[in-house]
């Protein structure tokens, strides 16, 4: 009985130290960032904030906040549970989600649309311990969709 505890213990471990290993990517300069996660429009601010928002909720996000003044908007996924058998062995559960942020500003004659989406890991034990990790979601695929939903949603506001 107890070498296979001894066992299980052992390929539980290493199965958590494979699991950590990471491969590190060279970060995005703030240019290159910029450029990912911004769009210039040649309409209103007003058209181009209700648009934001349509576009968030079409993608199942649910707006938590949002100012025109301000021009930001956040706004969140559904959170989806993670239940497997590394789980059940350290009475842990552990939630993903997406936040997304958007910020509309006025810059001379055009509107500039900033998004920002952060994928978030939380868990949470039955002693109460609780962790979150974020991590940025730069995926220049996730960007276009977002910006080509954004431009479909201005082109039909703005011929109202």
């Amino acid at each position: 009985m107890q070498i296979a505890l001894r066992f299980c213990a052992g390929a539980a471990s290493l199965l958590l130290v494979a699991g950590c290993v990471v491969q590190y990517d060279v970060p995005p300069t703030p240019l290159e960032l910029q450029a990912l996660q911004s769009r210039d429009y040649d309409e209103d601010k007003q058209v181009a904030f209700g648009s934001v928002m349509s576009v968030f909720q079409d993608l199942g996000y649910t707006p938590t906040s949002a100012d025109l003044e301000t021009g930001f908007i956040t706004a969140e996924s559904v959170a989806t549970g993670n239940f497997d058998w590394i789980a059940v062995l350290t009475d842990t559960s552990s939630t993903v989600q997406t936040r997304a942020t958007a910020y509309i500003e006025e810059v001379g004659e055009r509107v500039r649309v900033r998004l920002s989406f952060v994928e978030v890991r939380s868990t949470s034990s039955e002693q109460g311990q609780a962790g979150r990790s974020d991590r940025a979601l730069l995926d220049p695929a996730l960007y276009d969709n977002a910006f080509e939903r954004i431009e479909q949603a201005i082109f039909v506001r703005a011929g109202e």
